[in-house]
Parts: structure tokens; sequence; C-alpha cells
């Protein structure tokens, strides 16, 4: 308003009323509520009641109502004192909040282009000089865009969960000795058959030849990924010496080696002699 109806220029304070005494008065309890808490080290009471004097410059906006004065020539001077008490309130704010946010006072003293931004300035009211040409306003802070906002918090959200995952899993994985790992015997197996299990979705039921001279039976979750028909003729790797286990009532004697990535999984299969043993 100072820069539309005063060309920016601060105008002089000596158009009062009673009113414009209870802001004064205001502002300088304010001051000394503030020295309290920094005595006895309240921070959040200090920064409460520099917010408290903002709430209060608010009220006094609404009880003078300089857009009403703005509109009778007759009341420019009221209006000019109004707005000298409302910068001058602002710098209180600002001299006060410069402990807690110093970059975000000294772009407030820019936009008013005031300098006197010491403390001790803060013993009265009053210290803004008229006649000075104050600078144009600029939010001091950007407009959150709400969904723009929320859509960075999910993708933060899922990325550290998938971080946290990713770690979760990584230290699952123990280590073991070479001599851990020369326990499980991997050979190279022909897949002769292969069928669906009727009762279930998932498995698979092949019998295979390892070398041995006996077939092998193994049930492997991969009917998801593979027909029965794609695997029959190929050979694979697997674990022999796992202890036998029962799968919807199919005996199972190994464990066919496959790898998942992204949910898909992937038969190992190689192009070795039937009985090779990998190591």
């Amino acid at each position: 308003m100072l820069n539309k109806y005063f060309d920016g220029v601060i105008q002089p304070s000596d158009c009062t009323e009673e009113i414009d005494g209870e802001l004064k008065a205001y502002a300088l309890d304010t001051v000394k509520k503030v020295d309290e808490c920094f005595k006895t080290y309240r921070v959040a009471d200090a920064i409460e009641a520099v917010l408290n004097l903002a709430k209060r410059s608010n009220k006094y906006i609404d009880e003078t109502m300089p857009w009403a004065l703005a509109k009778d020539e007759d009341k420019k001077a009221r209006l000019g004192t109004v707005l000298y008490n409302l910068l001058e309130s602002i710098r209180f704010i600002s001299v006060l909040l410069s402990p807690f946010m110093p970059e975000t006072s000294e772009k407030i003293f820019a936009q008013m282009n005031c300098d006197i931004k010491d403390y001790a300035s803060l013993s009265e009211f009053g210290a803004i000089k008229e006649g000075t040409k104050v600078g144009t306003a600029v939010p001091l802070f950007q407009r959150i865009d709400t969904e723009k906002m929320l859509k960075e918090i999910a993708e933060k959200n899922e990325k550290a969960q998938a971080e946290e995952k990713a770690e979760e899993e990584k230290e699952e994985i123990a280590e073991i000795s070479i001599d851990d790992f020369f326990k499980s015997d991997l050979r190279v197996a022909k897949i002769l058959e292969c069928e669906k299990i009727k009762k279930s979705n998932k498995l698979l039921k092949m019998q295979l030849d390892d070398g041995s001279g006996t077939p092998r039976q193994i049930v492997s979750g991969i009917a998801k990924w593979y027909a029965p028909e794609d695997l029959i003729g190929k050979k694979a790797i697997i674990v022999t010496n796992l202890k036998p286990v029962k799968l919807c009532g199919e005996l199972s004697q190994g464990m066919l080696l496959s790898g998942e990535k992204d949910g898909e999984v992937a038969v190992t299969f190689v192009d070795l002699p039937v009985g090779a043993k990998i190591c």
C-alpha cells in the first residue's frame, strides 16, 4: 500500500490515535518478554512472543482498516501513520527474529530499505526514518504446491523403503566358509520327464538323470514361468544332497538352481555332461 498510495515513501507518523499507542506498547512489551526468555534459555517462548507481535499487528490492520482510509483523500495522513506503525512493527519483528531466521530477517530489511537492525534500537518505537523509499515487496516464502510436495514425499518414502529392504536383505545373507560351500553337492542333471502337480498352480514334478544311474525326482515352484514341455531334454544344475521333503504329497529329492530378478525366475541351464560336478 505504501508503494501504491505514497510512491513507496515512508510518511510522517504524527496523525495518531489511541489505538496506535496500544500497538507501540505491545511491541515494547514484546522486547521485554523476549529478553526474559533469553535470560532463562526459553527459546520456544521467545519465538512465540515474536509471533504474537505479528498477530497483534494483523489485529491493528483490522482495527485501522487502511483500505478504507485509502478511499478518503482527507484521511491520507492517517493512512501514512498507520502504514508507518506497521512498518515499525515489522522492523521490531525482523530484529527479534534475526537470531533464529537471519536470512529471512535480512530479506525483510532489504525490502524495507532499512539499516536499523541493532537490538538497542528496540528501546523506543519509531526508529524508522520518514522520507525513506522502500523497495518492492516480494514473497519471503514460496507457496507450497501441495500435490507436488505429496508426490515428492511419496517418492522419497518409496526410495527409503526400497533401500531399507535392500539393506535388510543384504544383512540376511550370512557369510560362510569355503568348507560350508563345498558341503553342497552341485551336479548337472538332464530333465527326462516333467508334469504339473494337480493340487498346485506353482509346482512342477520332474524326473532327472544326474549320472548316478537312478532317476531323481525334484519338485520345483517354477510353473508360473515354465511349461513342462519347455524343460524336457534340458540340462540344469541341481543340489543333490538336500534333505528330501514332501511338497503337495510329492517327494522332492533336491533343488533345481534358478535365478530371480524383479519377480522373474530363470532356470540355470548348462551345456555340460550329465553328472558333472559344479565347483
